[in-house]
C-alpha cells in the first residue's frame, strides 16, 4: 500500500484538463496530463514508470507549452521513489 499525501493542485489539474482538450498536443502531453489529472484528489495513486518517462520528455522539450509542462511536472513528481 502506498502511504503518500501528495495530489495534483487544483492549477495543474486545470493545465492538465486544457492539455486533454487541445487537438495540437502530443500524445506524451496527453498521457502525463492524464496521470496528474486521475490524480487531482487520490494520495493512494502514483504515476507508473511509463508515464514518468513520457513526462520526463515532455519537461525536456523546447516545444511544450507551459500547461502541458505543468500537468507533466506534477505527474513526475508523483512518481514513487526507488527503493
Amino acid at each position: 500500500m502506498i502511504n503518500r499525501k501528495k495530489v495534483t493542485s487544483k492549477k495543474s489539474a486545470t493545465d492538465a484538463s486544457k492539455t486533454l482538450s487541445d487537438s495540437r498536443t502530443s500524445e506524451e502531453s496527453k498521457s502525463a496530463a492524464a496521470s496528474a489529472l486521475s490524480q487531482r484528489k487520490a494520495p493512494k495513486k502514483a504515476t507508473s514508470e511509463k508515464v514518468a518517462k513520457k513526462a520526463s520528455s515532455v519537461l525536456r522539450s523546447k516545444f511544450t507549452s507551459k500547461k502541458s509542462k505543468s500537468a507533466a511536472g506534477s505527474a513526475l513528481s508523483q512518481k514513487p521513489k526507488k527503493q
